[in-house]
């Protein structure tokens, strides 16, 4: 479940139409998640609400890109691309699960968890470096990356694995929260010495189905089994993605290991990612990132 959504000073960038804009995004948040927990809050109060965060978050997108254009801020075009992710990919894509889902509990929470995290991320990660505070942590050329190419490896990957038809919510995922959920690195070299970092996360759900449909036994905990069977199924999947650029024949793999979603999320902020996915899979979410050095 998304945690409250407080706001902090140390979001402020220092513009205060921005600010503002996000302290009020922040607020909505936290009403949604009073009305989540309140017992007969009945599916239009919470759909109503969402209509609304959806609605001034793209219009608070519009304005900050205005913004970013006046005061010719170098990294706008990436920027925006990242607003239009939002706009177009991801909320349209929780939009959709929920109402499919007729407004359950779990779509809710995977709206105000993805929806407050990415809030978090992006003004921690991309909105202070339109005033300078952090540096852009982009590449140059992440902005022309053409990444349908990956997207289609991913998918079709975890359609064989898991049987179920993938969608995508995100091709620029910045480690938010999603849910409860398992992650596994995975490190390969070169013989050249390049090396190159493999994650994958899957929401605590759809791992413990995977496994569950396995052993043809009902799971309902993520214990040392499921963590090594999430080992093998993680390799037997980047393998399976690297076939699609011949990845397996300059990279050979030097470890696999199982780690915490917070030692995941630490590092994400730390590099640089070539890839960043999310994925629905309509039975749990699930995240594939690349970092190549």
């Amino acid at each position: 479940m998304a945690k409250e959504a407080e706001w902090n000073e140390r979001f402020n960038i220092g513009v205060d139409s921005i600010d503002n804009a996000h302290r009020k995004l922040f607020s909505i948040v936290r009403k949604l998640v009073y009305l989540d927990k309140k017992e007969n809050n009945g599916q239009w109060a919470c759909a109503e609400g969402i209509k609304y965060f959806k609605s001034y978050a793209i219009e608070h997108f519009t304005d900050e890109e205005a913004y970013m254009k006046s005061v010719g801020y170098k990294g706008y075009e990436m920027h925006k691309r990242l607003h239009d992710e939002m706009r177009y990919k991801t909320l349209p894509a929780l939009e959709n699960d929920m109402t499919k889902s007729n407004y359950s509990e779990e779509s809710i929470h995977h709206f105000l968890g993805i929806c407050l995290g990415w809030l978090t991320a992006h003004i921690m990660i991309e909105d202070l470096a339109i005033t300078g505070k952090i540096s852009n942590r982009w590449k140059e050329n992440e902005t022309g990356k053409d990444v349908t190419v990956m997207e289609e490896a991913v998918a079709s990957t975890i359609e064989k694995v898991f049987k179920l038809q993938p969608e995508i919510v995100s091709e620029y995922y910045t480690a938010d929260y999603f849910g409860n959920s398992i992650a596994d690195r995975l490190t390969y070299c070169t013989k050249d010495g390049k090396r190159a970092q493999v994650y994958l996360v899957f929401e605590e759900h759809l791992i413990l189905h995977a496994v569950s449909s396995m052993l043809g036994i009902p799971l309902n905990k993520v214990d040392k089994l499921v963590a090594n069977a999430a080992k093998e199924i993680s390799q037997h999947m980047a393998e399976q993605i690297g076939m699609y650029f011949g990845l397996h024949l300059r990279y050979q793999l030097e470890s696999n290991h199982i780690i915490t979603i917070e030692q995941f999320r630490k590092t994400y902020y730390l590099e640089y990612f070539d890839y960043s996915l999310l994925f629905n899979t309509g039975n749990g979410y699930f995240a594939f990132c690349v970092e190549q050095n």
